[in-house]
């Protein structure tokens, strides 16, 4: 009997983690203070499952309040505003970049220092949460969008 309870905690390994969880990678990401009660998140969000997934919600220990934003143009200005939920079909990315599309964080408990990592939960409904930590990087620079 005492060999097969090693064989049989094996067997049930793959199934402690849902598997749509490990088909959303999150890459390139970093987090910078707009000031230091504001803050803001970058990142790659990658589907590599076969099914389209939705972020609606992002949520940080860090901050208050946590949105998806996004600019849009109104009347030749360009505007910071709360974003819909972000789609991102199966087999597809969608960068959250300066600019654009971004997570947003709103009453800082503390400002966000070079070094610091910052906790992120991203909900995606049905597909499951991703947690993630992003290096704080106040000095970075917007590079080129990545390409698709």
């Amino acid at each position: 009997m005492k060999p097969l309870l090693p064989a049989l905690c094996l067997a049930l390994i793959p199934l402690a983690a849902p598997a749509q969880d490990a088909a959303l990678v999150v890459r390139d990401g970093y987090a910078r203070a707009a000031n230091p009660r504001s803050g803001a998140a970058f990142m790659v969000i990658e589907n590599r499952g076969t099914e389209a997934c939705t972020l609606s919600s992002v949520a940080s220990d860090a901050a208050e309040r946590v949105e998806l934003h996004t600019h849009r143009d109104e009347g030749g200005v360009m505007r910071m505003v709360k974003a819909d939920p972000i789609r991102i079909p199966a087999g597809e990315w969608h960068e959250l970049a300066r600019g654009g599309d971004h997570v947003m964080l709103m009453g800082l408990k503390q400002p966000l220092a070079d070094g610091d990592q910052l906790a992120l939960t991203l909900d995606f409904g049905p597909c499951g949460r991703v947690e993630t930590r992003l290096p704080v990087d106040n000095g970075r620079m917007p590079g080129p969008a990545a390409g698709h």
